[in-house]
Protein backbone atom coordinates (compact mmCIF):
# COMPACT_ATOMS: atom_id res chain seq x y z
CA UNK A 1 0.00 0.00 0.00
CA UNK A 2 2.88 2.60 0.84
CA UNK A 3 4.24 2.06 -2.58
CA UNK A 4 1.39 2.94 -4.68
CA UNK A 5 1.14 5.94 -6.78
CA UNK A 6 -1.21 8.58 -4.54
CA UNK A 7 -3.04 11.31 -7.15
CA UNK A 8 -2.64 14.36 -5.32
CA UNK A 9 -3.96 18.47 -5.86
CA UNK A 10 -1.20 18.89 -8.53
CA UNK A 11 -2.67 16.27 -10.43
CA UNK A 12 -5.70 18.02 -11.61
CA UNK A 13 -7.33 21.72 -12.95
CA UNK A 14 -9.12 23.05 -10.29
CA UNK A 15 -9.98 26.32 -12.06
CA UNK A 16 -13.67 27.09 -12.00
CA UNK A 17 -14.96 24.03 -9.84
CA UNK A 18 -16.39 23.53 -6.77
CA UNK A 19 -14.04 21.49 -4.20
CA UNK A 20 -15.44 19.71 -1.64
CA UNK A 21 -12.42 19.49 0.95
CA UNK A 22 -11.93 16.69 4.13
CA UNK A 23 -9.89 18.53 6.83
CA UNK A 24 -9.40 17.50 9.90
CA UNK A 25 -10.51 19.97 12.54
CA UNK A 26 -10.75 18.06 15.36
CA UNK A 27 -9.04 20.47 17.76
CA UNK A 28 -9.39 21.02 21.50
CA UNK A 29 -12.16 23.52 22.53
CA UNK A 30 -12.08 25.55 25.87
CA UNK A 31 -15.44 27.51 26.62
CA UNK A 32 -16.61 27.33 22.46
CA UNK A 33 -13.30 28.81 21.96
CA UNK A 34 -10.28 26.68 19.75
CA UNK A 35 -7.65 26.39 22.30
CA UNK A 36 -4.99 25.28 19.85
CA UNK A 37 -5.50 26.24 16.40
CA UNK A 38 -2.18 24.34 14.91
CA UNK A 39 -4.54 21.73 12.94
CA UNK A 40 -6.71 24.51 11.18
CA UNK A 41 -3.47 26.23 10.29
CA UNK A 42 -1.84 22.97 8.57
CA UNK A 43 -5.02 23.06 6.26
CA UNK A 44 -4.24 26.37 4.79
CA UNK A 45 -1.56 25.72 2.40
CA UNK A 46 -4.31 23.27 0.63
CA UNK A 47 -6.88 26.40 0.74
CA UNK A 48 -4.69 28.97 -0.45
CA UNK A 49 -3.44 26.30 -3.36
CA UNK A 50 -6.91 25.97 -4.35
CA UNK A 51 -7.69 29.63 -4.28
CA UNK A 52 -4.34 30.49 -6.13
CA UNK A 53 -5.53 28.40 -8.36
CA UNK A 54 -8.89 29.52 -9.45
CA UNK A 55 -11.55 27.51 -7.72
CA UNK A 56 -14.88 28.68 -8.02
CA UNK A 57 -15.80 27.42 -4.07
CA UNK A 58 -14.01 25.29 -1.35
CA UNK A 59 -16.60 23.36 1.09
CA UNK A 60 -14.95 22.34 3.75
CA UNK A 61 -16.42 19.27 5.89
CA UNK A 62 -14.77 17.82 9.04
CA UNK A 63 -15.43 16.12 12.29
CA UNK A 64 -15.34 17.50 16.11
CA UNK A 65 -15.07 14.81 18.90
CA UNK A 66 -17.55 12.04 19.49
CA UNK A 67 -21.22 13.49 19.54
CA UNK A 68 -22.32 9.35 18.00
CA UNK A 69 -24.70 10.46 15.41
CA UNK A 70 -26.32 13.33 17.25
CA UNK A 71 -26.68 17.14 17.18
CA UNK A 72 -24.42 17.93 20.04
CA UNK A 73 -24.29 21.55 20.59
CA UNK A 74 -20.69 21.80 22.43
CA UNK A 75 -19.27 19.97 19.48
CA UNK A 76 -20.36 22.60 17.04
CA UNK A 77 -17.98 23.18 14.47
CA UNK A 78 -18.77 26.91 14.87
CA UNK A 79 -15.59 27.83 16.94
CA UNK A 80 -13.08 26.66 14.01
CA UNK A 81 -15.80 29.20 11.38
CA UNK A 82 -14.54 31.94 13.81
CA UNK A 83 -11.14 30.59 13.56
CA UNK A 84 -11.04 30.60 10.14
CA UNK A 85 -11.86 34.15 9.64
CA UNK A 86 -9.27 35.37 11.82
CA UNK A 87 -7.00 33.30 9.91
CA UNK A 88 -8.29 34.19 6.26
CA UNK A 89 -8.82 37.93 7.10
CA UNK A 90 -9.47 39.00 3.41
CA UNK A 91 -11.63 35.96 2.64
CA UNK A 92 -15.69 36.11 3.36
CA UNK A 93 -16.25 32.64 4.79
CA UNK A 94 -19.43 31.08 5.66
CA UNK A 95 -20.95 28.21 8.38
CA UNK A 96 -23.43 26.25 7.22
CA UNK A 97 -25.31 22.95 8.90
CA UNK A 98 -25.68 20.10 7.02
CA UNK A 99 -28.16 19.75 4.41
CA UNK A 100 -31.23 17.88 4.51
CA UNK A 101 -31.79 15.38 1.94
CA UNK A 102 -32.63 17.03 -1.35
CA UNK A 103 -31.75 20.41 -0.28
CA UNK A 104 -29.57 22.74 -2.36
CA UNK A 105 -26.75 24.90 -0.18
CA UNK A 106 -27.21 28.36 -1.83
CA UNK A 107 -24.39 30.62 -0.61
CA UNK A 108 -23.44 33.83 -2.29
CA UNK A 109 -21.17 34.70 -4.86
CA UNK A 110 -18.56 35.77 -2.89
CA UNK A 111 -18.43 33.40 -0.66
CA UNK A 112 -15.63 31.13 -1.57
CA UNK A 113 -15.06 29.17 1.68
CA UNK A 114 -17.94 27.36 2.95
CA UNK A 115 -17.58 25.49 6.30
CA UNK A 116 -20.20 22.11 7.10
CA UNK A 117 -21.02 21.59 10.15
CA UNK A 118 -19.93 18.58 11.79
CA UNK A 119 -20.02 15.44 10.33
CA UNK A 120 -20.92 13.12 12.76
CA UNK A 121 -24.24 14.95 14.27
CA UNK A 122 -25.51 12.37 11.02
CA UNK A 123 -24.57 8.56 11.76
CA UNK A 124 -24.22 8.51 8.28
CA UNK A 125 -20.65 9.23 8.70
CA UNK A 126 -19.03 6.33 10.99
CA UNK A 127 -21.12 4.32 9.22
CA UNK A 128 -19.62 4.86 5.72
CA UNK A 129 -22.82 5.99 3.80
CA UNK A 130 -23.06 6.65 0.72
CA UNK A 131 -26.54 8.05 0.93
CA UNK A 132 -25.14 10.53 3.32
CA UNK A 133 -22.21 11.70 1.50
CA UNK A 134 -24.28 11.49 -1.82
CA UNK A 135 -26.29 14.27 -0.22
CA UNK A 136 -23.84 16.33 0.80
CA UNK A 137 -22.21 16.29 -2.95
CA UNK A 138 -25.63 16.71 -4.62
CA UNK A 139 -26.53 20.13 -1.96
CA UNK A 140 -22.92 21.48 -2.61
CA UNK A 141 -22.59 20.78 -6.38
CA UNK A 142 -19.17 19.72 -5.80
CA UNK A 143 -16.85 18.89 -9.21
CA UNK A 144 -13.91 17.45 -7.01
CA UNK A 145 -13.02 16.00 -3.67
CA UNK A 146 -9.78 16.82 -2.29
CA UNK A 147 -8.62 14.44 0.71
CA UNK A 148 -6.79 16.81 3.40
CA UNK A 149 -7.43 14.96 6.69
CA UNK A 150 -4.78 12.74 7.24
CA UNK A 151 -5.54 11.66 11.19
CA UNK A 152 -8.98 10.10 9.71
CA UNK A 153 -7.47 8.56 6.40
CA UNK A 154 -7.36 5.12 8.30
CA UNK A 155 -10.83 5.19 8.84
CA UNK A 156 -13.66 4.19 6.13
CA UNK A 157 -15.59 6.58 7.35
CA UNK A 158 -18.52 8.10 4.40
CA UNK A 159 -15.78 11.19 4.10
CA UNK A 160 -12.85 9.48 3.63
CA UNK A 161 -14.10 6.52 1.69
CA UNK A 162 -17.26 6.35 0.17
CA UNK A 163 -16.89 9.68 -0.78
CA UNK A 164 -14.42 8.68 -3.58
CA UNK A 165 -16.84 6.59 -5.33
CA UNK A 166 -18.64 9.64 -6.15
CA UNK A 167 -16.24 12.19 -7.26
CA UNK A 168 -12.48 12.28 -8.76
CA UNK A 169 -10.59 12.16 -5.73
CA UNK A 170 -6.85 13.86 -4.43
CA UNK A 171 -4.70 14.15 -2.00
CA UNK A 172 -4.54 17.23 -0.37
CA UNK A 173 -0.61 19.43 0.22
CA UNK A 174 -0.83 18.04 3.76
CA UNK A 175 -1.29 14.68 3.31
CA UNK A 176 0.76 14.46 0.58
CA UNK A 177 3.24 16.08 3.10
CA UNK A 178 2.69 13.44 6.11
CA UNK A 179 2.53 10.38 3.65
CA UNK A 180 5.71 11.87 2.05
CA UNK A 181 7.87 12.04 5.12
CA UNK A 182 6.52 8.90 6.39
CA UNK A 183 6.95 6.69 3.77
CA UNK A 184 11.06 8.28 3.73
CA UNK A 185 11.80 7.47 7.16
CA UNK A 186 10.67 3.98 5.93
CA UNK A 187 12.14 3.46 2.50
CA UNK A 188 15.11 5.58 2.61
CA UNK A 189 15.84 7.38 5.83
CA UNK A 190 19.36 9.14 7.05
CA UNK A 191 21.20 7.24 9.13
CA UNK A 192 21.83 7.28 12.09
CA UNK A 193 18.23 6.68 12.69
CA UNK A 194 16.72 6.92 15.89
CA UNK A 195 13.37 5.96 17.61
CA UNK A 196 12.37 7.15 20.73
CA UNK A 197 9.68 4.92 22.18
CA UNK A 198 7.29 6.53 25.19
CA UNK A 199 3.27 5.72 26.78
CA UNK A 200 1.84 3.64 28.93
CA UNK A 201 0.81 0.58 26.93
CA UNK A 202 3.44 -1.83 25.58
CA UNK A 203 1.02 -3.73 23.34
CA UNK A 204 0.49 -0.73 21.38
CA UNK A 205 4.67 0.20 21.45
CA UNK A 206 6.07 -3.20 20.35
CA UNK A 207 4.83 -3.69 16.93
CA UNK A 208 6.33 -0.21 16.52
CA UNK A 209 9.84 -1.63 18.20
CA UNK A 210 9.42 -4.84 15.87
CA UNK A 211 8.97 -3.09 12.97
CA UNK A 212 12.02 -0.62 13.62
CA UNK A 213 14.49 -2.89 14.61
CA UNK A 214 15.40 -3.42 11.14
CA UNK A 215 15.66 0.22 10.35
CA UNK A 216 16.65 1.82 13.06
CA UNK A 217 20.15 2.10 14.57
CA UNK A 218 18.83 3.48 17.78
CA UNK A 219 15.97 2.81 19.98
CA UNK A 220 14.77 4.51 23.19
CA UNK A 221 12.21 3.30 25.69
CA UNK A 222 10.63 5.48 28.54
CA UNK A 223 7.29 6.83 29.91
CA UNK A 224 5.38 4.41 31.90
CA UNK A 225 6.79 1.09 29.41
CA UNK A 226 10.24 1.69 31.04
CA UNK A 227 8.88 2.30 34.44
CA UNK A 228 6.49 -0.85 34.48
CA UNK A 229 9.96 -2.78 33.54
CA UNK A 230 10.42 -3.10 29.74
CA UNK A 231 13.32 -5.06 29.07
CA UNK A 232 15.54 -6.02 26.08
CA UNK A 233 18.16 -8.11 25.45
CA UNK A 234 18.34 -6.38 21.28
CA UNK A 235 21.88 -3.97 21.39
CA UNK A 236 20.24 -1.40 19.40
CA UNK A 237 17.02 -0.40 22.76
CA UNK A 238 18.38 1.57 25.04
CA UNK A 239 15.55 1.86 27.67
CA UNK A 240 15.33 4.29 30.70
CA UNK A 241 17.41 3.39 33.61
CA UNK A 242 16.75 5.91 36.17
CA UNK A 243 13.22 7.81 37.43
CA UNK A 244 11.82 10.34 39.03
CA UNK A 245 9.33 9.50 41.62
CA UNK A 246 6.28 11.13 43.80
CA UNK A 247 5.92 10.90 47.47
CA UNK A 248 4.83 7.85 47.21
CA UNK A 249 7.53 6.38 44.83
CA UNK A 250 5.69 6.23 41.52
CA UNK A 251 7.62 6.43 38.63
CA UNK A 252 6.64 9.08 36.49
CA UNK A 253 9.50 10.88 34.69
CA UNK A 254 12.42 9.49 33.40
CA UNK A 255 15.70 9.91 35.52
CA UNK A 256 18.68 13.01 34.39
CA UNK A 257 20.95 10.27 33.26
CA UNK A 258 18.40 8.53 31.07
CA UNK A 259 17.52 11.94 29.74
CA UNK A 260 21.63 12.77 29.20
CA UNK A 261 21.58 9.58 27.10
CA UNK A 262 18.53 10.64 25.09
CA UNK A 263 20.40 13.60 24.45
CA UNK A 264 22.70 12.17 23.35
CA UNK A 265 21.39 9.92 21.05
CA UNK A 266 19.31 13.01 19.85
CA UNK A 267 22.83 14.89 18.86
CA UNK A 268 23.83 12.12 16.77
CA UNK A 269 21.18 11.24 15.20
CA UNK A 270 19.82 12.42 11.59
CA UNK A 271 16.56 11.16 11.32
CA UNK A 272 14.60 10.86 14.32
CA UNK A 273 11.14 9.65 15.22
CA UNK A 274 9.18 10.41 18.87
CA UNK A 275 6.09 8.58 19.71
CA UNK A 276 5.03 8.66 23.14
CA UNK A 277 5.93 10.54 26.10
CA UNK A 278 8.43 10.02 28.46
CA UNK A 279 6.65 10.84 31.71
CA UNK A 280 3.69 12.02 33.21
CA UNK A 281 3.77 15.54 31.32
CA UNK A 282 0.15 16.15 32.31
CA UNK A 283 2.00 17.36 35.33
CA UNK A 284 4.53 20.14 34.52
CA UNK A 285 6.54 18.35 37.79
CA UNK A 286 7.02 15.06 35.24
CA UNK A 287 7.59 16.81 31.94
CA UNK A 288 11.46 17.66 32.43
CA UNK A 289 12.52 14.59 30.46
CA UNK A 290 9.63 14.81 27.49
CA UNK A 291 10.53 18.81 27.62
CA UNK A 292 14.22 18.79 27.10
CA UNK A 293 13.76 15.90 24.31
CA UNK A 294 11.22 18.01 22.26
CA UNK A 295 13.48 21.17 22.47
CA UNK A 296 16.60 18.97 21.53
CA UNK A 297 14.52 17.62 18.18
CA UNK A 298 12.71 20.91 17.59
CA UNK A 299 16.57 22.57 17.64
CA UNK A 300 18.28 20.36 15.08
CA UNK A 301 18.35 21.79 11.70
CA UNK A 302 20.54 18.98 10.26
CA UNK A 303 17.88 15.92 10.66
CA UNK A 304 14.65 14.70 9.32
CA UNK A 305 12.67 14.74 12.26
CA UNK A 306 9.23 13.15 12.96
CA UNK A 307 6.51 13.26 15.92
CA UNK A 308 3.92 11.33 16.22
CA UNK A 309 1.11 9.77 18.40
CA UNK A 310 -2.23 12.01 19.70
CA UNK A 311 -0.44 12.57 23.11
CA UNK A 312 2.94 13.90 21.87
CA UNK A 313 1.98 15.88 18.65
CA UNK A 314 -0.37 17.81 21.29
CA UNK A 315 2.54 18.19 23.77
CA UNK A 316 5.06 19.29 20.90
CA UNK A 317 2.31 21.63 19.68
CA UNK A 318 1.59 23.44 23.02
CA UNK A 319 5.07 23.64 23.49
CA UNK A 320 5.65 25.23 19.56
CA UNK A 321 2.92 27.62 20.75
CA UNK A 322 5.49 29.20 23.55
CA UNK A 323 8.96 28.46 21.56
CA UNK A 324 8.17 29.06 18.10
CA UNK A 325 11.67 28.98 16.99
CA UNK A 326 11.66 25.06 17.44
CA UNK A 327 10.97 23.55 14.47
CA UNK A 328 9.82 19.81 12.98
CA UNK A 329 10.33 18.34 9.61
CA UNK A 330 6.54 16.82 10.72
CA UNK A 331 4.19 17.19 13.80
CA UNK A 332 2.06 14.19 12.45
CA UNK A 333 -1.57 15.44 12.54
CA UNK A 334 -2.65 11.55 12.30
CA UNK A 335 -1.83 9.62 15.96
CA UNK A 336 -3.59 6.61 14.88
CA UNK A 337 -3.23 6.83 11.01
CA UNK A 338 1.08 8.02 10.92
CA UNK A 339 1.13 4.82 13.24
CA UNK A 340 -0.57 2.15 10.93
CA UNK A 341 1.21 3.84 8.17
CA UNK A 342 4.46 3.43 9.90
CA UNK A 343 3.69 -0.66 10.12
CA UNK A 344 2.17 -0.87 7.16
CA UNK A 345 -0.98 -1.20 7.50
CA UNK A 346 -3.90 -0.48 4.48
CA UNK A 347 -5.01 3.27 5.19
CA UNK A 348 -9.18 3.20 3.10
CA UNK A 349 -8.97 6.91 2.83
CA UNK A 350 -5.58 6.54 1.38
CA UNK A 351 -6.13 3.47 -0.24
CA UNK A 352 -8.92 5.49 -1.85
CA UNK A 353 -6.84 8.16 -3.59
CA UNK A 354 -4.45 6.18 -4.62
CA UNK A 355 -3.38 3.68 -8.07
Amino acid sequence: MNNTFMKTIKDVDVKDKTILVRVDYNVPLKNSKVENDLRIRASLPTINYLLDHGAKKIILISHLGRPEGKITPELSLSPIANTLCKLLPHQKIGFYPLPTPGEKLKTPADEKIVLLENLRFDPGEEQNSLDFIKNIVTATDADIFIQDGFAVIHRAHASTDAITTLLPSYAGLLVEKEVENLKKILQNPDSPVLLIIGGSKVEDKQPLIDKFIKIADQIIVGGKIAADGYMSTNKKIYVAEDFDENSEGAKLDIGPLSTGKIASFITDAKTIIWNGLLGYAEDPTYATASTITAELIGEKKDATTIICGGDTTGFVENLMENHPSLSYSLVSTGGGAALEFLLGKDLPGLKAISS
